[in-house]
């Protein structure tokens, strides 16, 4: 990220109202950047650091789309889909995850990530996606599937030197610690992480422009019906790729344009950090006004007593 200036302005916030009245509040921090870095607009900080959580499984998924391994084991758009997915442990969401490991001829039995609780299986996780792309990858280039969850181990360090690569950064300076799942993240700046989903979405790559695909063509594999990520591509129609994560992570893509914005909100409230995704998206005008009403609709008016309402803008640094 460029660090010719740092950036600082007066952080977003969510307001929770009951009946009008403020309930709750949570500050937020958001950036725009463009595909080399530059900030174009932000609310707080650009520097906030914070890990990536599950906005880096577009970036994840190059695993496969770099290496040969869709064509080597015949794996569609939609198996990529679920290997980018934060996924809701449907029956088809598991059985697609079950058609990546059976293409690869990897047993279920390899995958790392827990059973949830009250499921009976580590497909239905909803990193399972994640997990089966990685050990399709180890599969296809005889690497050790016993210990693909390490941060040595040759797939994660695959996937490091790929965004180690887009964000112009040695591989050794990279914080990372192991995600919910097992699997690894990183501690990027807010900044860092718009840059990521600009270079997702410039078209410039063609690896990433079947992520893409993926994933629009796809959304209801990417997390499910109902869904902030799965409503949003859906309603957009192609033109945005979205991908949160869990601690208040919500990262989104103008496709197209090499335009990305990331967002954290810093208490990891979920909701508000859709409320802020939003307001953006509307400040940007990324969204129409009728799909902005449809999203106010349903992540936006909780119920006939509560709201959130998001307090600020983003400006130009």
């Amino acid at each position: 990220m460029t660090r010719s200036k740092r950036t600082h302005t007066s952080p977003l916030e969510v307001h929770l109202l009951r009946e009008g009245l403020v309930e709750s509040i949570h500050q937020v921090e958001a950036a725009i950047c463009d595909e080399r870095g530059r900030i174009m607009f932000v609310a707080g900080s650009a520097e906030t650091t914070a890990f990536i959580r599950s906005a880096l499984k577009p970036f994840q998924a190059l695993a496969t789309t770099s290496t040969g391994v869709l064509e080597r084991y015949d794996l569609t758009d939609k198996d990529l889909a679920i290997i980018c997915s934060s996924h809701q442990g449907t029956l088809e969401q598991a059985r697609q995850v079950f058609n990546v490991l059976w293409h690869a001829d990897v047993d279920p039995s390899a995958l790392q990530c827990p059973t949830p609780t009250g499921k009976q299986s580590r497909l239905e996780h909803n990193c399972s996606g994640k997990h089966a792309g990685m050990l399709a990858a180890s599969q296809q280039r005889n690497w050790p599937l016993n210990s693909y969850l390490q941060q040595n181990h040759p797939v994660q360090q695959l996937i490091l030197a790929k965004v180690a690569e887009m964000l112009r950064m040695p591989a050794r300076e990279f914080i990372g610690a192991h995600d919910d799942c097992g699997a690894p993240t990183y501690f990027l700046q807010i900044g860092q992480m718009a840059q990521l989903y600009a270079h997702l979405s410039s078209g410039q790559n063609l690896d990433l422009e079947r992520v893409i695909r993926a994933m629009t063509y796809y959304p209801n594999m990417v997390c499910g019906e109902g869904t902030f990520d799965t409503e949003l591509m859906r309603l957009s129609e192609g033109e945005l790729v979205s991908k949160g994560g869990a601690e208040g992570i919500q990262c989104i893509g103008r496709i197209g344009q090499g335009m990305g914005c990331a967002i954290k909100v810093l208490d990891g409230s979920k909701r508000a950090k859709y409320a802020v995704a939003i307001q953006v998206l509307k400040q940007m005008a990324w969204i129409s006004p009728t799909v902005a009403e449809t999203l106010w609709e349903s992540f936006m008016k909780i119920d006939q007593y509560k709201r959130l309402e998001v307090i600020g803008e983003l400006v130009m640094p």
